[in-house]
């Protein structure tokens, strides 16, 4: 969960963004060195050649962090629709109390009686709203009319797409503090796959 994974990448893309950024050096456009020039690109953030090759990824997560990842509107987007297919899962949240200090953020310290007591009552909740679900499609309840009574923590899936510039600058943004734990899950989870993909640029990026 909040997890994703590769579904495709142009082809040698560090290559084609190295030689894309040659266009005005045609005797030198298809040098295979382009490690110092990648690096060169990002440390002076000329970043439209990031926009000649990009990546596509499959993210299984909930309706309550979709939302946040569609906002991101560089990238295209396809999700899971619960007008056509029958939801079947509902992801018990993590519960975690809130920073005082800092409202995007929340502190994984909450006493572990109050983590139980309300982790049942979740449970209980999920079961009675999937139970409601179930019986309103069973009743030939329209699947666009019954996913209202679902709980935001149902499962979701979806793909995005975008170009790498898109993505050095959403893994960026969302790897780190500043977002909800379970939407930095999946920007990381992101950032494994374009570092394995494109290591040099994942390199001169982060370091």
């Amino acid at each position: 969960m909040n997890s994703a994974k590769l579904i495709w990448i142009t082809p040698d893309a560090e290559q084609l963004i190295g030689k894309i950024a040659r266009v005005s050096n045609p005797n030198n456009e298809d040098n295979p060195d382009v490690e110092g020039l990648l690096k060169y690109l990002i440390k002076h953030k000329h970043w439209s050649p990031f926009e000649m090759a990009s990546m596509c990824v499959e993210i299984e997560t909930t309706r309550s962090i979709s939302p946040q990842i569609l906002r991101h509107r560089s990238f295209s987007f396809q999700e899971f629709s619960q007008r056509y297919a029958v939801a079947t899962n509902i992801e018990v949240p993590q519960i975690r109390r809130q920073d005082l200090k800092n409202r995007q953020n929340s502190i994984d310290d909450l006493d572990t009686e109050i983590i139980e007591c309300y982790q049942k009552r979740i449970d209980e909740h999920f079961k009675e709203a999937m139970d409601l679900y179930e019986s309103m499609l069973h009743s030939d309840v329209a699947k666009e009319c019954a996913r209202a009574v679902l709980p935001s923590s149902t499962v979701t899936r979806l793909y995005m797409s975008g170009t790498i510039r898109s993505w050095l600058h959403y893994i960026d943004l969302r790897g780190d503090n500043g977002t909800q734990a379970e939407h930095m899950l999946i920007a990381r989870s992101i950032g494994e796959i374009l570092d394995t993909q494109c290591p040099t640029i994942s390199r001169a990026m982060w370091g």
